[in-house]
């Protein structure tokens, strides 16, 4: 019933820049909170950034003054903007949504790649 579709990964020089973008749509029509989680190979999906629908946002101390998340609680959509890349920014990068914490939905992901 519901969707998430991730856009705006690919292939970036370190130092770079990226804006994900996450889209809900279906049955639920505002969640609590969204956010982005990462795994990379051979690694646990880890959080890397999520905000509320009131604002209020947490990031992994990893890409803290480098991400912001933002979304537009209309659109139910949630953005990463991810400035001056790293190489260790590589990884998958999963959307999510939920109205509760017990209730989450996933994206299928979008690939961020940061290689020279």
């Amino acid at each position: 019933q519901v969707q998430l579709v991730e856009s705006g990964g690919g292939l970036v020089q370190p130092g770079g820049s990226l804006r994900l973008s996450c889209a809900a749509s279906g049955s639920i029509l505002s969640f609590n909170a969204m956010g982005w989680y990462r795994q990379a190979p051979g690694k646990q999906r880890d959080l890397v950034a999520a905000i509320t629908s009131g604002g209020s946002t947490n990031y992994a101390d990893s890409v803290k003054g480098r991400f912001t998340i933002s979304r537009d609680n209309v659109k139910n959509t949630v953005y990463l903007q991810m400035n001056s890349l790293k190489p260790e920014d590589t990884a998958v990068y999963y959307c999510s949504a939920e109205p509760f914490p017990s209730l989450r939905y996933w994206g299928q992901g979008t690939q961020v790649t940061v290689s020279s």
